[in-house]
């Protein structure tokens, strides 16, 4: 049995900790916020689970195994760092760290202290994310073309970080997971309309080998709740509706073949449409996959899908695109 110590208990530390306690192999033994009513609630709903104020007090627990850091982004290098110096395992809310610097050092302190880390990338643990995957790698897809991605909604403003690193996250790792190329080069556009400091809408365009081309559109001023990805291959194309309860997925046997006769200054486009399907994907409860997964990577010791190194590869992109936004567009290259 692994006990779990969950520093944060704000918007998604209630869903870390229920899906802790639903597992057999973990338990949860403390959970620490800063907010005295919080933990009066957390005490309410779970007796047996130990209540404090002070983070150290998890880290000097003897008894817990793995610390789950569910705290604005500006806090997680600094709790993580030091519940690896710990000996603890690290479980880490989306995005990693505030800066590629300081999620490289968390890489190499944990391969160090032979400790693992797990990134809250829960969208690549979901029926739908694993049922694409699948499709891409056994080629139903073809060759990619692009992934084209709106999230989208009257959102909650955060106070340390803009749109796109609240929202984007979710797209650049389940691109990271979905294929094994790096990004190139990006640009990325975005506005503060409500000047609060930090971006309320932005447009990222990514490059990456192949002539891929990846299109996110992060917003929290939307008057509804758009969750859609359109993901064109040479056979096949696809459609994610996340907010769907059935047919999440629909695949649409269209596609454009082009041909060039020698001598003819003439494209030739032959578009090609056939039926839509949509296959059935699993509804299991993405986070709980996770944390089992995570806890079966500590017991066997392989490295988590959604390790550190997966962490680092998504803040860089976060990254460039600040640059990219600083720049009014400009395009930057990796």
């Amino acid at each position: 049995m692994l006990n779990v110590g969950v520093i944060g208990y704000g918007y998604w530390g209630p869903n870390i900790v229920r899906n802790f306690m639903a597992l057999d192999q973990t338990d949860v033994g403390m959970v620490c916020d800063l907010n005295a009513a919080v933990l009066k609630k957390v005490k309410s709903l779970y007796p047996t689970i130990e209540v404090t104020q002070d983070y150290k007090e998890v880290l000097r627990s003897a008894k817990i195994d793995i610390v789950a850091v569910v705290t604005p982004v500006s806090s997680h290098y600094e709790l993580a760092k030091a519940a690896l110096e710990s000996g603890k395992h690290v479980f880490i809310e989306k995005p990693f760290t505030a800066t590629s610097k300081q999620a490289q050092d968390l890489v190499e302190l944990a391969e160090k202290k032979n400790l693992k880390i797990m990134v809250d990338h829960t969208f690549i643990f979901t029926g739908a994310v694993r049922k694409i995957k699948e499709m891409i790698d056994d080629g139903v897809l073809g060759d990619l073309y692009y992934y084209d991605s709106t999230r989208v909604s009257l959102g909650l403003f955060q106070k340390d970080v803009n749109v796109i690193w609240d929202l984007a996250p979710h797209d650049f790792s389940i691109i990271d997971y979905l294929i094994s190329h790096q990004p190139e080069s990006l640009t990325a556009q975005g506005v503060d309309h409500v000047k609060s400091g930090q971006e309320n809408i932005a447009y990222i365009t990514v490059h990456y080998p192949n002539n891929l081309i990846v299109h996110v559109n992060v917003n929290w001023l939307s008057p509804v709740k758009v969750r859609t990805t359109l993901i064109g291959g040479k056979k096949k194309m696809l459609v994610w509706d996340d907010l769907q309860s059935d047919e999440k997925i629909k695949i649409y046997d269209k596609g454009v073949q082009m041909d060039t006769k020698e001598g003819m200054y003439q494209l030739l486009v032959d578009y090609r449409a056939g039926d839509m399907y949509s296959p059935r994907v699993d509804h299991a409860e993405a986070l709980k996959s996770e944390l089992a997964y995570f806890v079966e990577c500590i017991e066997t010791n392989e490295t988590p899908i959604n390790d550190g190194r997966a962490g680092l590869r998504v803040v860089k992109i976060l990254e460039k695109a600040d640059e990219s936004l600083k720049q009014k567009g400009k395009l930057v290259t990796f």
